[in-house]
């Protein structure tokens, strides 16, 4: 199997860093990004001129497309292309600031976006790559108490399923990886927390119990699936990482449809003659 190039963004830790590990142990190269470089000296001392670190916010639009180009300029070419970077914001929607609100999205959705725009070109000139978006199965169900989260990750798979329809011509392909639980940081010290209001109490606490009770998935488990998605012929637009998000998404479809079926007459009658 051929070397691939992969840009790889939020590697310091999670997905991205286990991601970037699993590449470069079977002799790929990677352009890894992080705030600080210095989160990634590990990569670079133990893999070397595979590695290209790059410093990088990815809320800097001019720095994810000079970032990129350094890549690609380095490496000779691109070939997967990873949205990892991204946090959660906790909080009701009444207890988000616009400030927190504002750098949620910025984060989580315009930053992916600046990325797949600055890697498209060179995978529209060699007719080939493969975005990797991640998302959530917060990217199609939404819980109480993380919202604005939920709004970044439902944007982020609307661009993305329009996107896999654009791009398909050219041979590059588009998957959405949407994870349940894992051992990230991602309810740690990388989390935003919102000023609580006392009335959202109860609710907090039922989302929290039944986060309690559903199975934690281990990220190190996750680095041959990604590489088995890369590989595949014809990858998933989405796939699940985990074992509940299957079923959460079979109750919420079916609620979905069983409203969208109860108040047809009315959908029809609003269309008018």
């Amino acid at each position: 199997m051929a070397t691939k190039t992969w840009f790889i963004t939020g590697t310091s830790r999670g997905f991205g860093r286990e991601w970037a590990q699993a590449a470069l142990k079977r002799g790929d190269n990677v352009a890894a990004t992080a705030r600080s470089v210095d989160a990634l000296s590990g990569l670079v001392d133990t893999y070397g001129d595979a590695v290209l670190a790059l410093e990088l916010d990815v809320t800097d639009r001019a720095a994810d497309f000079d970032a990129v180009a350094r890549a690609h300029d380095h490496f000779g070419r691109l070939d997967v292309v990873v949205n990892n970077a991204g946090y959660g914001l906790f909080g009701a929607i009444e207890e988000v600031s616009e400030e927190q609100a504002r750098a949620q999205i910025e984060t989580n959705l315009f930053g992916a976006l600046w990325v797949t725009q600055a890697a498209l070109p060179y995978l529209r000139e060699q007719r080939s790559g493969h975005i990797i978006q991640v998302s959530s199965i917060g990217g199609i169900a939404a819980f109480a108490g993380i919202g604005l989260y939920h709004a970044s990750k439902w944007g982020l798979e609307g661009f993305s399923e329009a996107l896999a329809q654009e791009v398909a011509e050219f041979g590059i392909h588009v998957t959405l990886v949407e994870p349940g639980g894992f051992d990230t940081d991602w309810r740690g010290s990388s989390a935003v927390r919102a000023e609580p209001i006392e009335a959202y109490e109860d609710a907090r606490r039922q989302v929290a119990d039944r986060r309690a009770q559903l199975p934690q998935g281990r990220t190190d488990a996750t680095g041959a699936a990604i590489l088995q998605i890369v590989d595949a012929e014809d990858p998933p637009l989405r796939v699940f990482f985990g074992a509940p998000p299957l079923q959460i998404a079979k109750e919420r479809y079916a609620q979905r449809l069983k409203t969208w079926e109860e108040w047809n007459d009315l959908s029809v009658a609003a269309q008018g003659g």
